[in-house]
């Protein structure tokens, strides 16, 4: 195994059951600015940074309503915080991929006070070697960006890391920085969509992945 072999984890929709909590604060933001968006379109880009999503959703918004729209997502999204739950096995598979050896990496793109409430969720901060956030980044998944700043805070080459996400950004993401991606359906997409966008295998959740760990590619990181 080598020394500083690591498992990079997305956090809203792998380890936090944060996905459908993102949709209504986006949904409730865009109604706020009488922007009519459907809540599946909102879904399908939950996973991009915000500025991503909102021109996707709505290309052409003004920067300040854009602005406007990411403060009242962040509002409405703290509003529910209480809503918010470790994905079964989440708490577990972060562990044993601590004992296995493995630095466990947060690799997200999300802003500090909400990545504040996921990680007090989680509980596990006392396994995990380091961690990424918005402000590391100027443009999130899918630009490989901060999967590249991940592979520098925890000191290895894209070789000796896997990623475990729920997005196809996630897997575009990988797949441009060289890194080989799991799949978990917790994030509502398919698995088949999952696997046509990179991942390398999928898996229903945190507690399959956990369950499987060995045979998995997080498995081939100790050989």
């Amino acid at each position: 195994m080598a020394q500083h072999s690591a498992v990079l984890f997305d956090v809203d929709g792998t380890l936090v059951d944060s996905n459908y909590l993102h949709v209504h604060a986006w949904l409730r933001a865009f109604a706020d600015e009488a922007l009519p968006v459907e809540a599946w379109r909102v879904h399908r880009c939950i996973g991009m940074d915000g500025t991503s999503l909102i021109h996707d959703l709505s290309p052409d918004v003004p920067d300040e309503v854009g602005h406007r729209l990411k403060h009242l997502h962040s509002r409405y999204f703290h509003q529910a915080a209480g809503l918010l739950r470790p994905l079964p096995g989440a708490r577990e598979l972060l562990r044993k991929v601590a004992d296995l050896g493995l630095q466990v990496v947060l690799a997200t793109s999300a802003p500090e006070d909400e990545l504040e409430l996921t990680r007090g969720v989680l509980d596990c901060d006392d396994v995990v070697s380091a961690v990424t956030m918005s402000g590391d980044v100027d443009t999130a998944k899918p630009d490989p960006d901060i999967i590249k700043v991940a592979l520098g805070k925890a000191g290895v080459a894209p070789g000796q890391v896997v990623f475990v996400g729920d997005a196809v950004w996630d897997a575009q993401a990988c797949a441009r920085a060289g890194v080989t991606a799991i799949g978990l359906l917790t994030g509502g997409v398919g698995g088949d969509e999952l696997r046509a966008a990179g991942m390398a295998e999928v898996f229903d959740g945190p507690g399959a992945l956990l369950a499987n760990v060995r045979e998995s590619a997080i498995g081939a990181l100790l050989s």
